[in-house]
């Protein structure tokens, strides 16, 4: 039989936790598949922030990372994540088209269309750059062989696409005929199709495949760093394409999870000049100027171009060169001829 004293200590635990004063949360951040590094040097520093300032509310921030239109279809298909951090517009929007488990205005809700930060794609090469590699042109030449994920899976693949056919297209003054060709080149020297960012270096750096990763700018400098800076080389081409990485409450799973406003600092904080530092150091381009004022040696040059400038809006790209039928398996089909 408890003792007097062990059943008043859990009484006022019990009445504590029903009040409120004292509590647990959790928050689910869905991200994208090359991200692990990055939430994972970001997510102390908000932990600590809010654990200050809601002694009583302790929070802790949990972590899901796979190809982001995976991650999407996943939260669509009943995954209870708070927030996303996605890297393209359309694996956000589908959360409203398809679920209206967030509004249809969630880019004006946070500053720069809720991307708190944003990259490029770029070109990881072996020591010494032995295939000469220097901008897109040089991707389609025959004894290139390169590796980047699906298109169909990964925005990560999508952008590295958009990359090259914007690039090709402005280098060949618009004449859709000659950049298809040059597409179909292209997309033919890629040796494997990985479902995501992560697979795609796998396959790269640990299976020896391809001459080429092209993948994000801070992905690929992160590579550098972790496997060696003595064995490859990054390149950033002169014309490139502007990788935004969008950002949301998932307004519907926060509202039953009682996380809303842990929700909504969690995605501030990604704002502030701590975290924008932090993600300089993850080769992200930031848009806090003195962030980037600090870190602007580890960003070389590049014109970057806006996907709605060169092909329009979102859902249009999507329709057009993604969906079953469209460029991509157009060019595919006319590589395998």
């Amino acid at each position: 039989m408890k003792d007097k004293k062990s059943v008043l200590k859990g009484g006022l635990a019990a009445l504590l936790l029903a009040s409120g004063s004292l509590s647990a949360a959790e928050l689910l951040n869905s991200s994208y598949d090359v991200s692990r590094e990055l939430f994972a040097a970001l997510n102390p520093g908000f932990e600590q922030q809010w654990n200050q300032q809601h002694p009583n509310d302790k929070l802790t921030i949990k972590q899901s990372h796979a190809g982001s239109s995976k991650q999407a279809l996943a939260i669509l298909q009943g995954l209870k994540a708070d927030v996303v951090t996605y890297n393209q517009v359309t694996d956000v929007q589908i959360l409203h088209d398809r679920g209206k488990l967030i509004p249809a205005d969630w880019q004006q809700r946070l500053p720069n269309n809720s991307s708190p930060f944003y990259s490029t794609m770029a070109f990881l090469v072996r020591k010494g750059n032995p295939k000469g590699i220097h901008t897109w042109s040089d991707l389609v030449r025959d004894d290139v062989q390169l590796v980047f994920p699906n298109p169909k899976t990964s925005g990560n693949g999508r952008y590295t696409y958009l990359a090259a056919w914007g690039a090709a297209s402005q280098a060949e003054g618009n004449d859709q005929a000659k950049t298809r060709a040059f597409m179909t080149r292209l997309l033919k020297n890629v040796v494997v199709f990985d479902t995501g960012g992560r697979g795609a270096t796998t396959t790269f750096v640990e299976r020896g495949l391809g001459d080429v990763l092209i993948s994000f700018e801070s992905e690929v400098n992160n590579i550098r760093k972790q496997y060696g800076e003595d064995k490859y080389e990054v390149i950033v081409p002169p014309v490139d394409i502007l990788a935004e990485f969008p950002v949301a409450w998932v307004d519907k799973n926060v509202e039953k999870n009682g996380t809303v406003q842990a929700a909504k600092d969690y995605l501030n904080y990604l704002y502030s000049p701590a975290a924008q530092q932090v993600i300089t150091s993850f080769y992200y381009r930031a848009y806090d100027q003195k962030a980037m004022d600090v870190a602007k040696g580890q960003f070389p040059p590049t014109k970057l171009f806006r996907v709605e400038d060169q092909f329009g809006s979102w859902p249009q790209v999507m329709s057009t060169h993604f969906a079953t039928g469209g460029e991509l398996d157009q060019l595919l089909a006319a590589g395998r001829k």
